[in-house]
């Protein structure tokens, strides 16, 4: 059974650390989230979560989908905060800091998603 993990490049370990950090901030917003709509609150919170557990887990799997989800997720995070608290900066912070910067590392990480698709493609041709 060939070794899938032994030479991977430092790029393609940060990709799985990345895609493992999303699937955990994800079950936190799924579980928070779940216990904020069930005492009447924004199913904001669930929604995204579960978008982000998909994102990370594709993301580990080496598949480019889970950037594009988490990619998706974090516009629905603007337009919720936007909608929410309008264009204060003051407010919009808290809300969309975090999230825009793992948005730039998952940018980051296509060209690497993209190379692995690509290498997975070209084992299952021969």
């Amino acid at each position: 059974m060939p070794n899938t993990y032994g030479n991977r490049t430092l790029t393609e370990w940060l990709t799985l650390v990345l895609g493992v950090v999303i699937v955990l901030v994800g079950l936190f917003f799924v579980i928070g989230g779940a216990q904020l709509a069930m005492l009447g609150g924004s199913v904001y919170y669930l929604i995204c979560g579960v978008v982000l557990v998909a994102s990370g887990v594709f993301m580990v799997l080496g598949r480019t989908l889970g950037a594009f989800l988490y990619l998706g997720a974090l516009a629905y995070t603007w337009v919720w905060s936007l909608w929410e608290v309008g264009f204060s900066p003051v407010d919009l912070l808290p809300r969309d800091f975090g999230p825009t910067l793992l948005g730039i590392l998952v940018v980051l990480t296509i060209p690497v998603l993209r190379r692995l698709e690509t290498r997975r493609t070209l084992r299952g041709a021969i």
